[in-house]
């Protein structure tokens, strides 16, 4: 039904996907730690509001990696029939 490159090429997929989709949320975690402690250090009095503010800042950094996820096991495990696609294209072009 698909193509013999289809399982190949939608393992590669999933690895890119996934792979960039957690390294850089990891480093911008690792940025945003950083950068609190070093504002916590300027101005101790202020590490509420700074803490808060990280805390923040990290679980939407996080939210991209677990959006790279769900795309990452959607394009693992939900078919895509590059035919159809085909035929509308043909279609709309006037190939038959």
């Amino acid at each position: 039904m698909f193509p013999e490159a289809y399982g190949p090429a939608t393992q590669a997929a999933t690895a890119i996907a996934i792979g960039l989709g957690t390294i850089f949320p990891a480093f911008a975690i690792g940025w945003i730690g950083s950068k609190a402690m070093e504002a916590i250090g300027r101005n101790p009095e202020a590490s509420g509001g700074i803490l808060t503010s990280m805390i923040l800042a990290a679980a939407l950094a996080e939210a991209v990696a677990i959006y790279a996820l769900v795309v990452a096991l959607a394009i693992k495990f939900v078919p895509v029939n590059p035919m159809p696609a085909a035929s509308l294209i043909g279609s709309v072009l006037g190939i038959s």
